[in-house]
């Protein structure tokens, strides 16, 4: 038996959920995949096949995947970025006015070299800077700008759509990534490629880069005022408070710690904050909208990162300077000079490539109703408000609230004081393009002391736990 989680306790904490796993039909927990068991009383998917179709986006050409939850755009020649997340009607990504429809090629070496921000998601190298064997960018080259050769790899019930970038000269690098999704959750995948195309040995890390959408969808010349975002902290970070402002304000007041989390409220002020955290998650809330956005990577506690960061956020907005008269002022503090977006960034660990050879970065999205009340991240779901059961005199009342990642039916797990599954209750089925409310009252046996809210597919197969409590007892309560 896998070890249970005990969720309701601190704010971040974090389960390590491996794509690879997930791939082989197994879940992680505990650091070791187990297999999905199934149930008598599933019932068999009704979901449309996944489908690829060519699209127009915003003046672009484009290629859509889509299932019954969501709709990916991906544009190649925008270097081979995803444009576009839509989940439920709600768009996650920030698509930049000011280039809608346009298309600027990399320009040459020497050139003066200008940055065009079309937004969506990309893949950039690091570490930048100007020193040798750093990214001088972000600029127009062939990796942020070049042109990527995109072909359907699978469709159906599985659908995966592969990008080939084109050579970069300057670092070496050429990239390739796919972007792929099912036909029976709105789990989005990612297996991006970096290769060495020189004559010569390089290392880089690569980096994953989403820009989400912060302006208000009410009114697009404000922000949101509740745009959120949040990470575990590592206990054993390197940074001092478990994090490292890198550009901006060192008190910005978007930042605060609690419960072993860090939290972000996005404000209209430039800043980067760089995290070593290590539970292999990030989150992104919109609470106004109560969408949010589940990011997970694996980290790699014995590999050196780029700056130690194995993830960064960037609020892109006004900047305080000094004007020629050393008096404070504020730079770029209009929508047109610095548009409403924040940067989520996911960085592999420092890779020596010898030529030819390559390294790889899996990444998975999972789109999910969520606020800004967001407590923990489990391998089912999001947990909002966790577990609690008490035992009444007329049964065991439980109540939770959560954002689950996979449709399927949620089944109480009631154990005795030894451990032993006395019995599993059914509770009620889930998707997750619904906000889950538990609040009810079951039968359980007299020696029951535990309970465990799990999540079946559709098809019977465990996903994991949302969360477990003791069972309170009126003699406890006393």
């Amino acid at each position: 038996m896998p070890r249970l989680y005990k969720l309701h306790k601190a704010r971040c904490f974090g389960i390590d959920l491996r794509t690879s796993c997930l791939r082989m039909g197994v879940l992680a927990l505990a650091g070791t995949c187990f297999t999905f068991s199934s149930r008598s009383w599933a019932s068999s998917p009704s979901h449309a096949p996944c489908r690829v179709q060519s699209a127009t986006f915003e003046g672009w050409k484009g290629e859509e995947l889509i299932n019954d939850w969501v709709r990916l755009t991906v544009v190649p020649q925008l270097g081979g970025r995803l444009m576009q997340v839509e989940f439920g009607g709600h768009h996650y990504l920030f698509v930049n006015p000011k280039y809608k429809g346009k298309y600027f090629p990399p320009t040459e070496s020497g050139k003066k070299r200008e940055w065009f921000n079309y937004g969506g998601d990309k893949l950039w190298p690091l570490p930048e800077g100007h020193s040798e064997g750093q990214w001088p960018g972000p600029f127009a080259d062939q990796l942020d700008d070049g042109e990527y050769k995109l072909s359907v790899v699978s469709k159906n019930n599985s659908c995966t759509l592969h990008l080939d970038g084109p050579s970069d000269p300057e670092t070496g690098l050429q990239y390739s990534r796919d972007i792929s999704i099912g036909s029976d959750s709105p789990q989005i995948s990612f297996h991006a490629v970096m290769r060495n195309t020189s004559d010569h040995p390089i290392r880089w890390s690569m980096q994953s880069v989403t820009q989400y959408d912060t302006a208000d969808s009410r009114n697009a010349a404000n922000y949101n005022r509740d745009f959120w975002a949040f990470a575990p902290i590592n206990p054993h970070s390197a940074y001092t408070d478990g994090y490292r402002v890198r550009n901006g304000l060192a008190d910005d007041p978007s930042f605060a710690v609690s419960d072993a989390c860090f939290t972000l409220h996005w404000l209209y002020l430039e800043n980067e904050v760089w995290l070593d955290s290590d539970a292999g998650w990030l989150a992104v809330v919109d609470d106004s909208a109560k969408y949010g956005m589940i990011e997970r990577f694996q980290y790699f506690s014995t590999e050196e990162y780029p700056g130690k960061a194995s993830l960064i956020f960037y609020k892109n907005g006004a900047v305080l300077e000094l004007d020629d008269a050393g008096m404070p002022v504020l730079r770029s503090n209009n929508p047109e000079q610095a548009p409403y977006y924040m940067e989520a960034e996911i960085n592999s660990p420092m890779i020596r490539l010898d030529p030819g050879s390559s390294s790889a970065l899996d990444t998975s999205w999972f789109p999910v109703r969520a606020g800004k009340g967001l407590i923990s991240v489990a391998p089912a779901g999001t947990i909002e408000r966790g577990l609690v059961a008490s035992l009444k005199p007329d049964g065991l009342h439980i109540s939770g609230s959560w954002g689950v990642f996979f449709p399927g039916h949620l089944s109480a797990h009631v154990f005795d004081q030894h451990g032993v599954e006395r019995s599993v209750v059914e509770l009620q089925s889930v998707d997750p393009l619904k906000a889950v409310e538990l609040n009810r009252t079951i039968k359980v046996s007299s020696e029951a002391t535990r309970i465990v809210i799990h999540l079946h597919d559709e098809r019977g197969a465990d996903l994991g736990s949302l969360g477990e409590s003791k069972i309170a007892t009126p003699e406890k309560d006393s």
